[in-house]
């Protein structure tokens, strides 16, 4: 089973657990706690919209990245996984490229729900997006999707 142990956290930076759209979208983990989560992200065409500008589902995406991956070394102590409910991210200034600096903390840590808020910023340290993220903890054999919710890393997928 995961833990949020140091080891676990390291294994979310070096890309052993984190997989799927974060990987696709070439995030980079910086650090990984249950206090703090900060991931980066080297703007290229596939982030973009028409316009030019950086695609607000990629500031909605890494906000709830990584308030599901803070989210979940804490649910990981109670041999919990978690699953987020909503997410309200808001769009404060435009970016056409460079690098993106998102951070997620906690503000709620509860045994059946957390509440994460995170913020994008660019390199300059401008902010260009704000959200908060509300995410469920399911207990072991939890359903979902037709199928056990099972935490990336455990059954050898992802």
């Amino acid at each position: 089973m995961l833990d949020s142990s140091p080891e676990a956290a390291a294994q979310i930076i070096n890309g052993t657990i984190v997989d799927g759209w974060a990987h696709a979208m070439g995030v980079r983990f910086v650090r990984a706690s249950a206090d703090e989560v900060v991931a980066e992200l080297e703007v290229g065409a596939q982030h973009r919209q028409p316009y030019g500008i950086v695609h607000g589902g990629v500031h909605c995406g890494l906000i709830e990245t990584l308030a599901s991956v803070g989210a979940a070394l804490v649910a990981m102590r109670r041999g919990q996984s978690v699953v987020g409910l909503d997410n309200h991210t808001t769009f404060v200034r435009a970016a056409r490229g460079g690098r993106l600096i998102a951070t997620a903390k906690p503000l709620v840590t509860g045994r059946r729900t957390q509440v994460w808020e995170g913020w994008v910023h660019d390199a300059e340290g401008k902010l260009l997006a704000t959200g908060r993220v509300r995410l469920l903890c399911l207990e072991p054999g939890a359903e979902i999707a037709g199928g056990q919710a099972v935490p990336v890393g455990r059954d050898g997928q992802g």
